[in-house]
């Protein structure tokens, strides 16, 4: 029988990692990943995910889709024709399959994530 996840039970190990050199915009900000689901073929995650302040380049590949709601800190996205979103605690977004545009972490930022990836 499926257990509900529930992530204030659960402790799973930090990932860290940066922004690939060739889309960094602004600093080098360590992001940390705590994945609390991850279905058994993959194509869907939900964590906890946090960054420290910078800036770079996101291009979503068609077929993977992330809903987020924040949960401290301020980011913006921005995308491929210059039109901006802020986003603050409490705030929800989805950045859909396909979107490309920068990401920028104006506050060190915590989220709940969740990502959809489907065949194409």
């Amino acid at each position: 029988m499926p257990k509900l996840t529930v992530f204030s039970a659960r402790q799973p190990a930090p990932v860290f990692d940066r922004p690939r050199p060739d889309r960094l915009l602004a600093g080098n900000p360590q992001r940390t990943t705590w994945e609390h689901f991850l279905t058994a073929n993959g194509d869907l995650s939900a964590g906890i995910w946090a960054c420290e302040p910078g800036a770079w380049k996101i291009a979503f590949p068609v077929g993977k889709d992330e809903f987020f709601c924040v949960i401290e800190g301020r980011l913006r996205i921005t995308d491929h024709d210059g039109d901006a979103a802020e986003f603050g605690p409490g705030d929800a977004c989805v950045i859909p399959a396909g979107f490309t545009g920068t990401f920028e972490v104006l506050e060190a930022v915590r989220k709940h994530y969740v990502v959809i990836e489907r065949q194409t």
